[in-house]
């Protein structure tokens, strides 16, 4: 058995003795297959608690830890039958022999979290496998726990900013909001949630959350390409990364997003927000179905079992802003589901989209485009609204829906051009600016000050009557540069204040900046 879950039994059973069992508490082991053993004999077991099954020849319960050739396995109650218990086996199940002895622990299983926590990578257990030393825990958080009730909750309506224009802008996000990021694969889902978290270092520390991103079922290679960029860019300081990649075994998978939330409402008790990443939850319910169909649970549609529904809704439910009494504290969620081609009407895509408070949804066509983010307007929605925005934001980001839905409308016939007539083209023509303008580089997000100056300046028709389409990108770039340098009080005072109130100057300062373009 490894070191790391041998660790791990040490936590979870360190007030238990072998002395303590009685005869209620054995059980043997009727059959072992695929990583779930079934034990009969064991009287009020509870799900989800932990269970040790003996391997080799008996030890005292202290050799069994220390030895890294322990004779006894951990396992997880996950089904109680009429005559029977299936466990889901944590370690190796190699050694584990029929009529083997299983002792209770009368311990649920738990992950231990604390401060120290943050900038490391551990797994779904909770043990860190970045090579940088234990973590000293400062409490252990169940896996699984009700959920706060309505009447402990607060309204949603702070903002949670994700550094992308056309998300703040149009779908925004308020802190302990579920939103959902859904699109086929390679449309840059995790990108958007990656962002998300780099940009929090563009808030104030104090108001800065702390930042969990569970990764399930993923390559190896991708999560530590996202940790090291993670690094790069100072984001680690605040980020708690939960792995449970592609090899690890489907146990793993299904605990990883329990893990990371249960970790993340330790820090929601202290009062602090917190924002959560689920990579994705479609590999998650796979990893519950293989599970499932293992513990002989019966198939329902697309062959999930009936529960999986439940399995989610239960995960997400725990993302919540808490009222003053009970610290103020949020988990804001942003879940990713993988779509088959732009299928929404699936299984999983329609539980999940049930569940959160709207979703982004990214289109393969647009992304092929060049439109990146590739985010579909049409079928995006945040179920908040402008509740979760500043009022400088609410008031540059009014046009710009209008605008892309006319864009939308209109696109089609764009080939047609020679037969529109000059009004229809000239607010096609602005349209098409506009969505230039909410085009962003991967890892680039944006403070909100910024976001708003870039949304004014491609909303007003003034301003960009005499661009070529080409340029605006690069005439924004240069804009935002040129007032960081020339008139910062004019950002610190948006930065500040959450409100636009001195548009004037901020007119005066662009039609300036683009005359002086236009002329070179």
């Amino acid at each position: 058995m490894s070191d790391l879950i041998l660790e791990k039994i040490k936590r979870e059973i360190e007030n238990f003795s072998l002395d303590d069992a009685s005869v209620e508490d054995l059980g043997r082991v009727i059959s072992v297959a695929d990583g779930v053993v079934e034990i009969g004999g064991l009287d009020d077991v509870m799900v989800s608690e932990m269970v040790l099954i003996e391997t080799g020849e008996e030890k005292s319960l202290e050799e069994e830890i220390d030895n890294a050739d322990a004779s006894r396995v951990v396992a997880l109650v996950l089904n109680i039958e009429s005559d029977s218990v299936k466990a889901v086996v944590l370690g190796s199940e190699g050694e584990i022999r029929e009529g083997a002895e299983v002792v209770k622990t009368g311990k649920i299983l738990s992950v231990p979290v604390s401060e120290k926590n943050i900038g490391r990578v551990v797994d779904a257990l909770g043990n860190p496998i970045d090579g940088k030393g234990a973590i000293e825990k400062d409490r252990e958080m169940f896996l699984e726990r009700e959920v706060y009730g309505v009447m402990d909750r607060s309204p949603v309506n702070e903002p949670l900013q994700t550094g992308i224009k056309a998300i703040d802008s149009m779908i925004p996000i308020g802190r302990g909001q579920r939103e959902l990021i859904i699109g086929d694969r390679g449309t840059g889902k995790t990108t958007i949630a990656i962002d998300t978290i780099l940009n929090q270092n563009n808030e104030p520390k104090e108001k800065r959350p702390i930042c969990i991103y569970v990764s399930i079922g993923q390559k190896d290679s991708k999560t530590a390409k996202i940790i090291a960029d993670m690094e790069a860019k100072g984001a680690m300081e605040y980020t708690i990364v939960v792995s449970a990649g592609a090899s690890a075994p489907a146990a793993m998978q299904y605990l990883a997003p329990f893990a990371g939330v249960a970790m993340g409402e330790y820090f929601m008790e202290q009062g602090k927000d917190v924002l959560i990443v689920y990579d994705d939850l479609s590999k998650h319910a796979v990893a519950y179905r293989q599970m499932s169909l293992i513990l002989r649970r019966p198939p329902g549609r697309e062959a999930y079992p009936g529960d999986v529904f439940y399995l989610h809704s239960r995960l997400l439910e725990r993302s919540a802003k808490v009222n003053e009494k009970l610290g103020g504290g949020s988990i804001t969620a942003l879940p990713i589901i993988e779509t088959q081609e732009g299928d929404v009407s699936a299984y999983i895509p329609t539980n999940v989209i049930s569940i959160t408070d709207g979703q982004i949804f990214l289109d393969l066509n647009l992304f092929n485009k060049g439109v990146r983010p590739a985010v579909d307007v049409g079928l995006s929605v945040s179920r908040v609204g402008s509740a979760a925005q500043t009022k400088a934001m609410k008031g540059v980001s009014g046009p710009v829906k209008l605008q892309l839905a006319q864009y939308r409308e209109l696109e089609a016939f764009m080939q047609f051009s020679s037969d529109l007539d000059p009004a229809t083209k000239e607010r096609m023509d602005l349209s098409a600016k506009v969505v230039e303008a909410l085009k962003q580089k991967n890892n680039s997000p944006l403070p909100f000050e910024k976001q708003t100056i870039s949304l004014y300046f491609a909303t007003n028709k003034e301003f960009v009557k005499d661009l070529e389409l080409e340029q605006i990108q690069e005439v924004e770039e240069k804009l935002l540069e040129a007032l960081e340098n020339e008139k910062p009080e004019l950002l610190q005072e948006i930065r500040e204040s959450r409100k636009f109130e001195n548009q004037e100057k901020v007119k005066e300062f662009i039609l300036d900046f683009v005359g002086n373009y236009t002329k070179k």
